[in-house]
């Protein structure tokens, strides 16, 4: 078989030599690519490592679509996404097809196959997708950018993020020049990229102002308003409660509130509140809510224009790329109390 020696082909990469390297015949091939069944799993997997080591695509064949793909459409950020997906798609006059997996994520084991199918020119996956999935994507040649990736990718996976870890240091910092010193930290899950660089941007602005990491003022939760709430309750009831709280994003802030009312506390004069994301409603609570501004819509934008790119047969740039964050100041934080 060809793939023996060793040597990989000085010209493109033809289904024929994928099939004579595989040691299987054309149509097996062109099965695998099509992802039609009636081909055995060691052979498929054979074969799409073949694909995949000689980066062979077919011939591009533009549907003039692309597939937008959420695990769960529960949160607000979601229309901000969307928003900016809308906008590119619009300007290149591609149809936008969106694919929702659900709470349960039901419709994941039927996805990869519906969309192989319909065969977009690329997909933007905001869920995070198995090695597995993306491995199937690539086989058939359909392009792919993960949008805020919640976990390490393999080198060479386009993405598009945001400087968490910028963020959540500017965050902390606009407290501490504030006068704070007790600062809490709603922190997110930690199996979530994001909100482990925004805990440690966090942790270096409270380092870097020469204050102790306080680990009793570290509280996990969940990213929604509810946990945000019980782990704000959770702070503020303590002996010596913080003076501030940096949450992980904008609905654990809105929990944040919650809390401190039921508490009897006032916002900003008790308790100073920070969030993360700067979601529209942040500027409409009371009172208007400082956040860190996480350009969703421009991250969106760039990401479809990234994956539309590839679409196009363009190469992938070397590494992913991250949208800077900021801090908009609102009327949530200020001085503590009798400083």
């Amino acid at each position: 078989m060809a793939e023996a020696d060793g040597v990989d082909p000085a010209g493109p990469v033809t289904i024929s030599y994928i099939a004579e390297s595989a040691g299987v015949s054309v149509p097996t091939v062109s099965k695998v690519i099509n992802g039609r069944s009636g081909v055995a799993a060691a052979t498929r997997a054979r074969v799409e490592a073949l694909i995949s080591r000689y980066g062979y695509r077919k011939p591009i064949q533009r549907s003039n679509m692309m597939e937008l793909v959420f695990d769960e459409l529960a949160h607000m950020w979601g229309v901000e996404i969307i928003r900016g997906v809308e906008q590119v798609a619009r300007e290149q006059r591609v149809g936008v097809v969106l694919t929702e997996f659900g709470p349960e994520r039901n419709t994941i084991h039927y996805w990869i196959d519906d969309t192989i199918s319909r065969r977009p020119d690329c997909v933007v996956t905001v869920a995070q997708l198995s090695d597995e999935q993306r491995a199937q994507l690539s086989a058939r040649g359909i392009p792919y950018v993960v949008f805020d990736p919640t976990v390490e990718l393999p080198d060479g996976v386009p993405f598009v993020g945001a400087t968490n870890w910028t963020g959540g240091r500017s965050a902390t910092r606009h407290l501490v020049q504030l006068g704070h010193r007790r600062i809490g930290m709603i922190a997110g899950p930690d199996r979530i990229l994001c909100c482990r660089a925004r805990l440690d941007g966090f942790r270096a602005a409270i380092d870097g102002a020469g204050l102790a990491v306080d680990a009793d003022l570290i509280v996990r939760a969940g990213l929604t308003q509810d946990e945000g709430r019980a782990a704000a309750r959770a702070l503020l009831t303590r002996p010596r409660r913080p003076t501030a709280i940096f949450a992980s994003n904008d609905l654990q802030a809105f929990g944040v509130y919650q809390a401190a009312r039921e508490l009897g506390l006032r916002i900003p004069e008790d308790l100073s509140v920070v969030g993360f994301d700067d979601l529209p409603l942040a500027a409409l609570v009371d009172p208007p809510l400082t956040t860190v501004h996480q350009p969703l819509t421009e991250m969106a934008v760039a990401a479809t224009e990234l994956a539309l790119a590839l679409g196009r047969g363009e190469k992938a740039p070397p590494a992913g790329l991250e949208l800077a964050t900021t801090l908009t100041v609102r009327q949530s934080t200020a001085p503590p109390a009798g400083s």
